[in-house]
């Protein structure tokens, strides 16, 4: 695969995960049913505000030309997210409809991660 192709996947799928982030977090802030899905998973109300914010601060950081690991974590953060959140909708006894959401952007966002990780490769060996 080129750098140009290599960039275009990692822009499409890392926005993709970045807007899905930030419209979670804004659901999570003002949407009463979002409130009442996370008392059905038995959530406090207050991690409910937490990973809002996490989620807001992740997106930020994933788009944001920041260096260093900070990207490292918020690739780990959302997908420590996405498996929490399909664990917590099948204990829950929901339906699979609910459980396929996180392990789509699961998927998405290692394909975000592995194309980030992939330029980082591809730039350092050209620089040498």
């Amino acid at each position: 695969m080129n750098t140009k192709t290599i960039k275009i996947i990692y822009w499409i799928s890392t926005s993709l995960i970045s807007l899905m982030m930030i419209f979670s977090a804004y659901s999570y802030f003002t949407n009463p049913e979002v409130k009442q899905g996370f008392q059905h998973l038995g959530f406090s109300d207050y991690f409910r505000i937490e990973l809002g914010i996490a989620k807001l601060l992740g997106a930020i950081i994933l788009i944001a030309p920041i260096k260093g690991q900070i990207k490292e974590w918020a690739y780990a953060g959302f997908a420590i997210t996405f498996i929490s959140a399909f664990i917590a909708h099948a204990a829950s006894g929901d339906p699979v409809s609910n459980q396929i959401g996180p392990i789509v952007f699961l998927l998405v966002l290692a394909l975000s991660y592995f194309t980030y990780r992939k330029s980082k490769t591809v730039v350092s060996v050209n620089q040498i």
